[in-house]
């Protein structure tokens, strides 16, 4: 298949299009290379040092003898361009990654909440009305986020996308309807994600586009097995409390001798996928696309489920690291439960990779390896939900209330 790989710069989109490369896909990767600009806005950089994007599909023709297309195209302010891209090379299927996914810098300020919502709602709805306008049926995968069920605790599995209820008629009959899951979005990263999936659901409905929705849970590990091959091919890997994941954050926190940053009580249940795992998803629903006419597919794209402090605990005795309790930037529930279904990729095949003491080991290494590429008073979360917590988080900016906590 042609395939357009939006985003395909990206911690996701990267690792993807070499994977799908390799499976024998002709891949184009259309990016704004936005993500390279907020290191530079934020004053960090990826611990992994990155190229050029010209330069990494330079490396991976060398090693394969197969080539990905890159496209200098912004999905969110160049509509025509974008337009015509689409029309002249008519992709079979496109995978969408072409959002600022950071929860924490999409409340860092009325800015960056602006720049989010313009970013990624414009983004999604620019690709489905060009698809339209171009009677270009392409199947599109979109990666989307446990985060727009929120992380209340409701005593029951959540679905995958669309939950049965029974509605009371005027009659006083009972008729049974399946609706999207309630969405509860928690920042305003989350909410865009919440917006994309009624844009899916009506233009599905009213044009027939075949949509399929992955809600992934938070991605772990930094190698997939096509971004070993060649030390320039690595994927990104980010630390900072913007955009590094938890887990990955705890464990370049172990490995340079920082404290294992908890925000709040650590009680916070979240959905975890390795990124092999994420790169073979977006593969089985590729090779699983929806008929036109149907309904937005919806997968639940996670394999496991832990609080936050168990794997704080779980590093810290794997590496004698201490942990740091921190006030939660973050306006959430203290503790949660999160019951997930996640049988459709099951189905299809998937052997989920676990958390496993060789894999966090591994990146350990990596870590260690580029520690002194790491600047230390870009560890802490300092982006608030609120000016209350913003004041309380942000009486130390050097970080230095850490040193004293064990």
């Amino acid at each position: 298949m042609k395939i357009a790989v939006m985003g395909g710069d990206g911690f996701i989109g990267w690792p993807t299009s070499l994977h799908l490369s390799d499976t024998g896909h002709d891949i184009h990767i259309l990016d704004n290379l936005s993500r390279r600009w907020i290191d530079t806005e934020l004053g960090v950089q990826s611990l992994t040092p990155m190229d050029s994007i010209q330069e990494r599909t330079r490396i991976w023709h060398a090693e394969t003898g197969r080539r990905i297309h890159f496209n200098l195209i912004d999905l969110a302010k160049d509509y025509e361009l974008l337009k015509k891209w689409l029309a002249e090379n008519r992709p079979d299927a496109i995978v969408h990654f072409a959002e600022q996914r950071a929860a924490p810098y999409s409340m860092k300020s009325d800015r960056h909440k602006n720049y989010t919502v313009n970013n990624n709602v414009n983004a999604t709805h620019n690709l489905l009305n060009a698809l339209v306008e171009l009677q270009l049926d392409a199947h599109l995968i979109h990666l989307g986020t446990m985060g727009v069920y929120g992380y209340s605790t409701v005593g029951a599995a959540i679905p995958e996308g669309y939950l049965p209820v029974g509605i009371e008629t005027s009659s006083g009959e009972t008729v049974s309807q399946e609706i999207l899951y309630p969405s509860n979005p928690g920042s305003i990263y989350h909410v865009t994600k919440c917006l994309d999936q009624l844009l899916f659901h009506f233009y599905a409905k009213n044009d027939g586009l075949r949509i399929t929705d992955l809600h992934q849970g938070i991605v772990w590990g930094t190698h997939t097995e096509q971004t070993r091959r060649h030390p320039q091919l690595v994927n990104r890997f980010d630390y900072d409390g913007d955009y590094g994941t938890v887990l990955n954050r705890f464990l370049i926190q172990a490995a340079i001798g920082y404290p294992l940053t908890v925000h709040g009580t650590g009680g916070q249940t979240r959905a975890f996928i390795h990124i092999q795992d994420s790169v073979r998803c977006i593969e089985l629903a590729l090779n699983n696309p929806p008929a036109r006419g149907a309904r937005v597919e919806i997968f639940n794209q996670m394999t496991e489920t832990h609080r936050v402090r168990d794997l704080a605990e779980m590093i810290a005795k794997m590496s004698g690291a201490e942990i740091a309790w921190l006030p939660n930037p973050r306006k959430e529930a203290a503790e949660n439960e999160l019951i997930v279904k996640n049988e459709k990729f099951r189905n299809l095949g998937l052997d989920p990779i676990t958390l496993q003491a060789g894999l966090l080991s591994e990146i350990v290494d990596v870590a260690k390896k580029f520690a002194y590429r790491v600047d230390r008073s870009r560890v802490p979360a300092v982006s608030a939900w609120t000016k209350d917590i913003a004041a309380t988080i942000n009486h130390d900016p050097e970080g230095r209330r850490l040193k004293s906590v064990s």
